[in-house]
């Protein structure tokens, strides 16, 4: 059993690592500006799960320089990946949306977009703009699925059904862009089985990329609330662990893995704790990836540096 690390696509397709930086485009969500509601998702911070990138004040020129002394002791003269990351990042008018993503893939050392988004936040013309762009350097599309159940859907106010997201996926791959979803596993109430269910329905629906994301309570979210009240737990690591084995098991060999767990922001982590050492939790995610007794699954020490 191998799968496909995001570090080893890199290598392949460029012959090198390359690097995210984060970018705020400064934009919100429908899920806060009472569009849909004014809370967000129930396990999203005030910065819209982008508190690693730059601040949304700057040009997205200098958010991009700036990234690149932030990683400087990585890596020199390197090429990068554009990731506009914090909150909806194709929910403004397409004029505002070309200005900025043209900016970003103007600069030259930028090798590709990677652009976060809402199922629900895709219009025709949205499309039809990144598929423009697309033709000039290759551009990601991030899609926040989460889960297939609708009832966690429904808890964690995602705000649309998964017919929204089959359709995105259709008219995304129909415009020749490549698609990554992100799946959390341990979101309360589901069962393993749901979890994988989700897993595998996500894997063979014709995707290019997948990210598993561990749960993660952080402070001043309603998820936080629940936590502390005591109704749900999170699992241990080793627990965690067994749960990853047993996704990648359901993941096509051509689908790339873009991240097995994730991290926070520690200043704003509740729990699980274990998850804010993140070097021992992929030195433990690859010990136990090496000790599968089934097929001998192909682990890229670096699969999660470039997030």
């Amino acid at each position: 059993m191998k799968y496909y690390s995001l570090n080893d696509y890199l290598k392949k397709k460029y012959g090198e690592k390359i690097y995210k930086i984060a970018i705020n485009g400064g934009f919100t969500c429908p899920n806060r500006d009472g569009t849909l509601g004014p809370g967000g998702c129930i396990f999203c911070s005030g910065q819209g799960s982008g508190e690693f990138a730059e601040d949304a004040a700057l040009s997205v020129t200098e958010q991009i320089e700036r990234g690149k002394k932030r990683i400087a002791d990585k890596i020199k003269n390197g090429r990068y990946i554009a990731y506009f990351q914090a909150f909806t990042n194709t929910y403004a008018p397409v004029d505002r949306l070309r200005e900025l993503f043209t900016e970003a893939m103007n600069h030259p050392d930028v090798a590709l977009l990677s652009i976060a988004t809402r199922p629900d936040c895709l219009p025709d013309e949205v499309i039809a703009l990144l598929a423009e762009l697309n033709r000039i350097k290759p551009v990601w599309v991030e899609l926040g699925l989460q889960t297939i159940h609708e009832k966690t859907a429904d808890y964690i106010r995602r705000g649309y059904p998964l017919s929204v997201f089959d359709d995105a996926v259709k008219r995304l791959k129909a415009a020749g862009l490549s698609v990554i979803v992100h799946v959390i596993l341990c979101l309360p109430g589901e069962t393993e089985a749901e979890m994988l269910d989700t897993v595998r329905y996500v894997a063979g629906c014709g995707i290019d990329g997948i990210k598993l994301q561990l749960l993660q309570v952080l402070k001043d979210t309603d998820l936080a609330s629940d936590y502390l009240a005591g109704k749900f737990t999170l699992p241990t690591l080793t627990e965690y662990c067994d749960l990853v084995c047993k996704s990648l098991r359901l993941i096509p060999k051509d689908v790339v893995v873009h991240r097995l767990t994730g991290d926070g922001d520690k200043k704003l982590l509740i729990a699980p704790q274990w998850c804010g050492d993140k070097k021992k939790v992929l030195n433990t995610l690859r010990r136990k990836i090496a000790e599968e007794p089934s097929e001998e699954l192909l682990i890229s020490a670096q699969t999660d540096q470039a997030l």
